[in-house]
């Protein structure tokens, strides 16, 4: 079978499939799956002989879900469980937020709300929560963000283990997963009274590169730059890096028109070259009403503006966390969607953008792979 592009788009009313040859001139769109549902997290599986692609489904109506294809989307099925928490414990699943590949075949991480972190063995049909951050001393603490308090990013790298917690923070396992420490030295909360404690920022995003190890990304709730309240104001707190493997970080927010914003992706072939899409904090939206996607290709130390293609006025988009990605082509292409249902895509790495779809549900999430 000739290799694909596969795109799985997360919506408000359910999950779509969108399949494209290695060309990326054409693509056909299924779904919805698990129609009416919110999907948060996506996830496509490529190990092993087929990929199989993973939605949470989540409602208070018709229960918490995850959903599973074996046959690169084409149908779903929802597995036999879905993580829940133990009887007891007083907390009670709102939302998955985070899928992602375990250390072996079949095994999956999921991250939910309120924020906790499970594990399954058996590709989702049954699930172990993992105490180790779940019930960490600080979790009865965490406090939502305007998302909810979700664990939303989880980064597996040998024996490390990086989590995004949103208000929690940037937590760190060097051990596998057996237990976590708060390593935000550096990372800001502008509404908090102390400028930089010790847990509890509303971290949004982190991304590493396996040919750089030691080295991290984060998009962080930034925006409080004129900020006049107690602690005084905190420029530059919005997009951050790390080289110690997360233990501290340091701003490289300059040069961008916000340090707000949602999502961060870097170039699967490049570590230098990572992605972001500022926004305006009070808003949300992009500054001025004009779509960009703002690229470093020196590890965060100076930003281009990339804009061919999209509008160039009276757009005022919305990227969620979750909602952006890169194919790993030669030349690859970054996918990105919008809480207005529009998904793009922008070729050569983000050179020329173009509107794959322009009338989905609103967007919470896009995964992509080539399988």
């Amino acid at each position: 079978m000739s290799k694909r592009i596969l795109l799985c788009i997360g919506t408000k009313k359910g999950l779509f499939v969108a399949e494209s040859s290695l060309d990326r001139q054409e693509f056909t769109l299924r779904g919805p799956f698990g129609q009416g549902v919110g999907v948060n997290a996506a996830l496509i599986d490529t190990r092993g002989s087929m990929a199989k692609l993973y939605a949470s489904s989540c409602n208070p109506f018709f229960g918490m879900k995850v959903l599973r294809s074996t046959d690169l989307g084409h149908t779903f099925q929802e597995t036999q469980s879905a993580p829940e928490f133990p009887k007891g414990d007083g907390r009670a699943l709102a939302n998955i937020w985070s899928l992602e590949p375990g250390k072996s075949e079949g095994e999956i991480w999921c991250g939910v709300e309120p924020a906790a972190l499970f594990r399954s063995r058996d590709e989702g049909d049954t699930w172990e929560i993992i105490p180790g951050i779940s019930d960490h001393e600080h979790a009865r603490q965490w406090q939502p963000g305007n998302g909810g308090l979700c664990m939303h990013t989880i980064l597996r790298d040998e024996h490390r283990v990086h989590l995004g917690i949103s208000t929690g923070g940037h937590y760190l396992s060097e051990d596998g997963g057996e237990t976590f420490t708060a390593a935000n030295q550096g990372v800001g909360a502008g509404f908090m009274p102390d400028p930089f404690p010790e847990f509890g920022q509303c971290v949004h995003k982190i991304a590493g590169h396996k040919d750089a190890p030691g080295r991290l990304y984060m998009q962080n709730h930034g925006g409080w730059a004129d900020w006049d309240g107690p602690g005084g104001k905190r420029p530059d707190i919005g997009v951050l890096r790390s080289d110690d493997h997360g233990h501290s970080w340091y701003s490289i927010a300059k040069g961008l028109p916000s340090d707000f914003g949602f999502p961060l992706v870097v170039h699967p072939h490049d570590p230098e070259t990572l992605y972001v899409v500022p926004l305006e904090p009070a808003t949300r939206t992009c500054p001025g009403g004009v779509p960009a996607v703002w690229r470093s290709r020196n590890g965060g130390s100076s930003w281009e503006k990339l804009t061919n293609g999209f509008p160039t006025k009276d757009s005022f988009f919305t990227i969620l966390r979750d909602a952006m990605d890169i194919d790993e082509l030669p030349s690859p292409s970054l996918y990105f969607g919008t809480t207005t249902g529009q998904l793009w895509m922008g070729r050569d790495g983000g050179e020329a953008w173009e509107c794959l779809f322009d009338a989905l549900p609103p967007i919470h999430c896009v995964k992509v792979a080539v399988v």
